[in-house]
């Protein structure tokens, strides 16, 4: 019985310091939202598609000038694959990236008449889709709590606040998804995100600003 009640406690303790980090995120970075560029779900979709091992920033540099050119899925469908690396060349993995572009495009217009699916099991049915992507188009462009995006910021965050210890973004998803209650998970996402690019950064963590570090095991140890 008395390790039950320690048990219960230390459970206790652990959900009150999630709580206030979330907490605190909330206050800091209340007006948090997608890096990424867009004016509909498809921009959202192909952006995320770029964003994979690129910045938002070059991301960013980049879409205005594929928009123009690929402005629905209907004319992205239709792309010479060749042009499009060349506009996407400098997101890194442009073969790639422009061959599951194009082959998403074809699946959108042929199976979803040219709409995006707003279901996590429709997305990956797309070229190019994981649960990353698919988290955050229904997360952002319709406002849908599918799960907890995962990127590297996330990833390293997640890890540094005690919050998982698992390295596949799978798993993190999944402790992130039992201690973070779900009509949090968008938002804590983004402001993750955010705090991961100001404060808590990869290499030089600015622990002495960080309005989290007294909730934080990476800094205590």
């Amino acid at each position: 019985m008395r390790c039950r009640n320690l048990d219960d406690k230390k459970q206790e303790v652990e959900e009150e310091r999630v709580t206030e980090i979330l907490d605190r995120l909330g206050q800091l970075y209340s007006e948090a939202k997608c890096a990424l560029l867009h004016q509909d779900p498809y921009q959202l979709l192909v952006a995320t598609v770029l964003s994979a091992q690129c910045t938002d920033v070059r991301v960013n540099l980049v879409t205005p000038t594929l928009f123009k050119s690929y402005p629905n899925p209907q004319s992205l469908a239709r792309a010479d694959q060749e042009k499009l690396q060349e506009i996407i060349y400098s997101t890194g993995f442009f073969r790639n990236k422009a061959r599951n572009l194009i082959a998403a495009a074809k699946r959108l217009v042929e199976d979803f008449d040219s709409e995006i699916p707003n279901t996590m099991e429709d997305l990956l049915k797309l070229s190019g889709v994981a649960r990353k992507t698919a988290n955050v188009v229904l997360g952002t462009a319709f406002g849908i709590s599918s799960g907890v995006v995962v990127d590297t910021h996330v990833k390293r965050l997640s890890r540094r606040l005690g919050l998982t210890h698992e390295e596949s973004p799978v798993k993190i998803e999944k402790d992130l998804m039992v201690k973070i209650p779900e009509n949090r998970w968008i938002d804590f996402s983004h402001q993750l995100i955010h705090h991961g690019r100001k404060i808590c950064k990869s290499q030089r963590p600015q622990c002495e600003r960080c309005a989290l570090a007294d909730l934080c095991p990476y800094y205590q140890d």
